[in-house]
């Protein structure tokens, strides 16, 4: 039974991947996106924050706030992957430049594949999977879907719209599935998650990372700086969980502390949006021009 629970995990997880990165897919404006990528220091902010700050701030909290260690790997893995396929509706909700959301989410979605195999061994010694044994997951289930949406929608635009909602309504039902099978597994893992710094800490670091994000990015209007500190906050949790999959034998507490972050990853997101649109005027977008 256990092992059949193991499984039907791990088929959920496939499943939540793909279907965030395809529906990410079709629901990506290429155009504005490369328009906005345009903005050298919106990219730099972006590749800062995302991979330097994010990964350097979950590694020094792991490292001096009491978590045990597969918790600590848990915080890093999430450290290593910003932004949510949800991305655009916390955008929206905060007034904030969807055309900047769309390139933060292709940036992001394609650095990370790039960045996770490289970057894994080194912070996190215990994953001692090769570098395509980490990047295969994120190749086949973040890459290829994204592509495959931004194809469809490109070239079949009205398919890739009627599709949308069915696989956004698949992957709803997966995600619930999926949390359902983590308690069932990992039920006793998560009470002693309850019991410990290991949420404490996961909210901790998205303070942080949210309020510096926003705070220490000058140079950009409110409707770009609220994507930027959106992007930081929403965490691609599919991709965090990528190389979970590559190996056997991870302790099920780093799974655990994966999958405690999308609940807060939500709420945290949906808070922010909130402050967020406190500083941008309703009817305006406070767009700049998308050159540096």
């Amino acid at each position: 039974m256990a092992n059949t629970l193991q499984e039907l995990l791990s088929l959920s997880l496939v499943i939540f991947m793909a279907g965030n990165l395809l529906d990410m897919g079709f629901r990506l404006k290429l155009d504005e996106a490369m328009a906005a990528l345009c903005n050298v220091r919106f990219v730099v902010y972006t590749l800062f924050w995302g991979f330097v700050a994010g990964p350097g701030l979950a590694f020094l909290l792991a490292r001096t706030i009491p978590i045990l260690p597969p918790y600590a790997n848990g915080l890093i893995l999430i450290g290593m992957t910003p932004c949510a396929p949800f991305l655009p509706m916390v955008v929206d909700r905060a007034r904030g430049d969807l055309g900047y959301a769309a390139a933060m989410m292709l940036l992001t979605s394609l650095i990370t594949v790039v960045y996770m195999p490289i970057v894994v061994p080194l912070m996190i010694p215990d994953l001692t999977a090769g570098a395509w044994a980490i990047a295969r997951p994120l190749v086949f289930f973040i890459v290829l879907p994204l592509l495959l949406g931004v194809l469809l929608r490109a070239t079949y635009r009205m398919l890739a719209e009627r599709i949308s909602p069915y696989v956004r309504r698949v992957t709803l039902i997966d995600t619930l599935v999926m949390l359902a099978l983590c308690i069932l597994v990992f039920g006793k893992d998560f009470w002693a998650a309850i019991g410990s710094f290991a949420i404490g800490t996961q909210m901790l670091y998205y303070l942080i990372l949210t309020l510096a994000t926003y705070w220490l990015s000058p140079g950009l209007p409110p409707s770009q700086r609220s994507v930027l500190a959106l992007g930081m906050t929403t965490r691609n949790l599919g991709a965090a969980f990528a190389p979970l999959l590559a190996m056997d034998g991870i302790d099920p507490r780093a799974t655990v502390m994966v999958a405690i972050g999308a609940p807060l990853t939500v709420i945290g997101a949906l808070l922010t949006a909130r402050w967020c649109a406190r500083g941008t005027t309703p009817g305006t977008s406070d767009a700049s021009p998308v050159t540096a």
